[in-house]
């Protein structure tokens, strides 16, 4: 199968890339390499089952003709850390919102089942001991730039649901909590 990674170069997205290549799939990786590094892709140097292109989620026209080749696509790109959210907040949520927003135009353009991953920061401050997908958010004031990610990844969901149900595009969607490993920044 041929499967399109957003962000591919990233923590999770590389280790995503190292099982797909081992199951015999091609893979295509875009990344921006924002805070993902190309030495998280070293074990697929010269594999030619993987091609990186480096490039935007926000080039609608590279992401377009990407996902018209594709099978299948992986949405990881994403603006990440606190750090970075909140130094630039404008970038971030264009990242975030927009890429988004481009991925899944660009699925359902083409009829691509594509996978969003979102975070637990769209609980927000939600103190629950078992959280559900439809459990409330609990989240601080707009103007506290921290809880711009939290907006984002929410909105993402809510763009991937709506484009399933009136679009009927095949949709997926991971909340990941506090994830820890092996090609992870220390910053985060």
């Amino acid at each position: 199968m041929r499967i399109l990674i957003t962000g591919g170069a990233g923590f999770i997205g590389s280790h995503l890339t190292d099982r797909l290549v081992a199951d015999g799939h091609q893979i295509t990786i875009l990344d921006s390499l924002a805070t993902g590094r190309m030495e998280n892709l070293s074990a697929h140097l010269g594999d030619e089952s993987v091609t990186f292109i480096e490039g935007s989620i926000l080039d609608l026209a590279l992401l377009d003709g990407l996902i018209k080749e594709t099978e299948h696509v992986f949405h990881l790109a994403a603006a990440v850390g606190v750090f970075n959210i909140v130094n630039h907040p404008l970038d971030s949520l264009m990242t975030n919102i927009r890429g988004t927003e481009n991925v899944l135009e660009s699925s359902h353009k083409y009829s691509k089942p594509v996978f969003v991953t979102s975070s637990s920061e769209v609980y927000g401050k939600n103190t629950s001991d078992s959280l559900k997908e439809t459990d409330d958010r609990i989240l601080g004031a707009p103007v506290k730039l921290r809880w711009s990610y939290s907006e984002a990844k929410a909105i993402d969901e809510s763009l991937t649901h709506a484009y399933h149900l009136e679009k009927s595009l095949v949709t997926r969607t991971v909340r990941f909590f506090n994830t820890v490993g092996p090609r992870q920044l220390g910053s985060y």
